[in-house]
């Protein structure tokens, strides 16, 4: 079965849809009579605009002719979706902003109940089976990630508690374990290369901010001038996750990077700001990252997010007391912050291998070998 990754880069101003699989003249064939599809010479890919149509139309087509499609670089609740016209979707939305959840939530919630909704053809009942065919087909069955799954499932609950089906125990509906994953981490040397390597004075500015202050990329795009207190060293972010204020640190070598980058940009609101004064987008974030990462030549996976990572570690490695990095991150609970204990090569690096110590003490016993090596015959 031909393999299809979808994922998101920026080109000419805006978040794309890349379309790449391997050679194949019949798919290339196919693919260039899709609407709105274009070819990249730059990136070496096919292309469409990232938004919830243009995507509904390529999965239709990929699904249509028994393609295997690779979710797993796309970031779906971010793109924009047309408002939903059938009256269940937006009562669905409506109760979710009477609960006061925020501009993401609604967003994603909606999007997973839309296609939930339009799975069964909008029938007017539905039982537990129902929600399997839907996760078995549209989420399992198209390699979503597992936090996509359990905020589908979570969404799928939260309509059904709308519509008061009284024949579905909303408690049966259980959420797959969340994936327990260290945290991927650059080293100090790393970030620096990282930040040498981008050539852009905004880029450079976004990427150096992102690590200085630990924000998360949501942080980083909403984040307005006026909430920078140079003469404090100090970056207030408001409403983060959770509807939390918090301060966060603006180190001193950052400022000659963030003078420079407002006298050649002269943004007016927002830090980070787009054309015509709007914000940033994190795909936009995402994709000069990428190729920041190929100039330094890192090879390990970093998102915007492993910035803050590494801003978290390199803070414990310098002897800061967990419980300031907590509040410095905004984490609402010890535990969240405790993950980073498990990365710090503080103390690791003075933990030796057991066999480095079983090499020392047979050097001792053998005087006469004084070089020991694996790489020949120890016992000659």
């Amino acid at each position: 079965m031909q393999r299809i990754a979808l994922y998101e880069f920026e080109h000419n101003g805006h978040a794309q849809i890349g379309i790449r699989f391997g050679f194949n003249r019949d798919m290339i064939e196919k693919v260039k009579e899709l609407p709105g599809v274009s070819w990249s010479n730059t990136f070496r890919c096919f292309y469409t605009r990232a938004n919830r149509p243009n995507l509904d139309r390529l999965v239709k087509f990929l699904n249509g002719n028994k393609f295997y499609v690779d979710y797993s670089a796309l970031h779906i609740s971010e793109m924009d979706a047309e408002e939903p016209a059938h009256e269940k979707i937006i009562a669905f939305r409506k109760y979710l902003h009477g609960k006061r959840y925020s501009k993401s939530t609604i967003k994603t919630y909606t999007t997973f109940v839309s296609k939930f909704l339009e799975f069964h053809d909008f029938k007017s009942a539905y039982d537990l089976r129902d929600v399997d065919r839907f996760v078995e087909t549209e989420i399992a069955g198209k390699n979503y990630s597992i936090s996509s799954h359990r905020q589908c499932i979570s969404a799928i609950k939260h309509y059904f508690d709308l519509s008061e089906q009284e024949d579905i125990d909303t408690s049966k509906l259980q959420r797959p374990d969340k994936s327990r994953f260290l945290p991927s981490v650059l080293s100090k040397e790393e970030v620096i290369d990282l930040l040498r390597a981008t050539r852009n004075l905004k880029h450079r500015c976004i990427l150096a901010l992102i690590y200085a202050s630990g924000l998360r990329i949501g942080e980083l795009l909403n984040l307005r001038l006026k909430d920078i207190d140079v003469d404090r060293r100090q970056i207030l972010i408001r409403q983060a996750k959770g509807r939390k204020d918090r301060y966060v640190m603006l180190a001193e070598s950052f400022l000659p990077l963030f003078y420079n980058y407002l006298q050649t940009y002269q943004p007016k609101v927002y830090f980070a700001e787009g054309n015509q004064e709007t914000q940033y987008s994190s795909s936009a974030v995402r994709s000069f990252l990428k190729d920041s990462c190929r100039r330094a030549r890192i090879r390990k996976k970093v998102t915007p997010h492993t910035l803050r990572h590494s801003y978290a570690t390199h803070m414990l490695e310098n002897g800061i007391d967990l419980r300031y990095i907590q509040e410095l991150l905004g984490h609402s609970r010890p535990e969240t912050t405790m993950i980073y204990t498990h990365v710090t090569q503080k103390d690791l690096s003075r933990i030796r291998s057991p066999l480095d110590e079983s090499i020392q003490e047979m050097m001792e016993r053998n005087k006469e070998h004084p070089n020991l090596r694996l790489s020949r015959n120890i016992l000659e």
